[in-house]
């Protein structure tokens, strides 16, 4: 699993997740994950929104059109990394909850799959007529 530590400046004690606000998928996937039920509170982020977290997100590289993060334990995961994580995280509490971590509980498989669900995420936003994130002025 692909993650980076963070200064100790920069280091959270909560979980964090940015994701794209404007993604009918993205929104309604940390929403029903229930990752607070799981492992307690959990911020959610909207990437699209000027706050420190995204703009030191964006600083250490990653790119939000890409794939959302997960801020967990002071560790960056992003994309497939992030998906993975938060499936390992979840438990299995809720059918929503055990389907997620059958299938993005093998970092190989969330490797494979998270590319699909970026390009429906792109294909959604194109239909609906949003920019991706990069296209926002902050």
């Amino acid at each position: 699993m692909t993650s980076s530590s963070q200064n100790s400046s920069e280091m959270h004690s909560e979980t964090l997740i940015i994701y794209d606000g404007e993604c009918p998928f993205c929104k309604n996937y940390v929403r029903l994950l229930k990752l607070k039920d799981a492992i307690g509170h959990v911020r959610l982020i909207n990437a699209r929104d000027n706050t420190a977290e995204v703009r030191v997100a964006q600083e250490h590289g990653y790119d939000l059109d890409e794939g959302m993060i997960c801020l967990y334990n002071n560790k960056y995961y992003h994309g497939a990394d992030a998906i993975h994580i938060m499936a390992m995280l979840s438990g299995s509490s809720r059918i929503l909850n055990r389907i997620n971590h059958c299938l993005f509980k093998s970092e190989r498989l969330s490797a494979i799959l998270y590319p699909v669900l970026r390009c429906g995420r792109n294909l959604t936003l194109k239909i609906l007529g949003r920019k991706k994130i990069s296209g926002e002025k902050f």
